[in-house]
């Protein structure tokens, strides 16, 4: 009988410690939980979406061999990727891949141009349109004119869809390619609260937003938003 036990217990224990390393790898390697604390995605991505990020797919490969057998696949114009943020990579960013290495970008009065072409962008949002051609402002806001700017290699130029509310390459310049974390992939659930609830920090914040949650979670959940691809 303590035999039985004994291995029971073992069994237990062993099933616990497979659990754990594999949830590990999975957090690591293959999928992320991200939450969209800010507007600068809107309205495709709204603050309180929690989505799941896909680390494996943009993960980088040692060989021709691998890239031929794992399901990888190179960074595309128009994904919408999870980043850490160049100055300061503790923060985690999310944009959308607009510049790839060598092309050259450029906006004029808001509209992006890649190689001299304009780019088709659906999933654009402005809070205000172009300013007048002899406004001031028209030439000095990275918002109305910027560039033309080269894309480095293994470099990306990356945009928030809320263009006028979005701190990105605009701003700080290119994205490496080795601080891409994974590709944006679905919505897993979401739920609409204030961008000052998002942002607060500490342990009373946390207990504010559990209890905010917990009140609030059936009224306060799109349901209409949950399990939605990211485009």
């Amino acid at each position: 009988m303590s035999q039985f036990q004994k291995s029971t217990l073992r069994e237990y224990f062993e099933s616990i410690v497979v659990a754990v390393i594999l949830a590990l790898f999975i957090r690591t390697f293959v999928v992320q939980a991200f939450k969209i604390p800010t507007g600068s995605m809107e309205q495709n991505l709204l603050i309180g979406d929690h989505l799941l990020v896909n680390k494996f797919v943009l993960a980088p490969t040692a060989s021709d061999a691998e890239r031929g057998v794992l399901p990888v696949a190179p960074i595309a114009r128009g994904d919408v990727v999870v980043f850490k943020f160049p100055d300061d990579p503790e923060r985690d960013f999310i944009k959308r891949v607009i510049g790839l290495p060598g092309d050259v970008v450029e906006i004029r009065h808001k509209r992006v141009y890649i190689d001299g072409r304009p780019l088709e962008e659906p999933y654009v949002h402005y809070l205000r349109p172009p300013a007048d051609a002899n406004s001031p402002y028209a030439g000095s806001d990275v918002r109305e004119q910027y560039g033309p700017v080269t894309v480095p290699d293994e470099e990306y130029f990356v945009m928030g869809d809320n263009r006028d509310n979005s701190q990105d390459s605009r701003y700080w310049g290119f994205l490496p390619r080795g601080l891409v974390k994974g590709r944006a992939l679905v919505i897993y659930w979401s739920y609409e609260t204030e961008a000052a609830e998002y942002r607060a920090t500490g342990v009373g914040a946390t207990i504010r937003r559990v209890g905010s949650v917990a009140a609030h979670f059936f009224t306060r959940t799109r349901w209409e938003r949950l399990l939605r691809q990211i485009r």
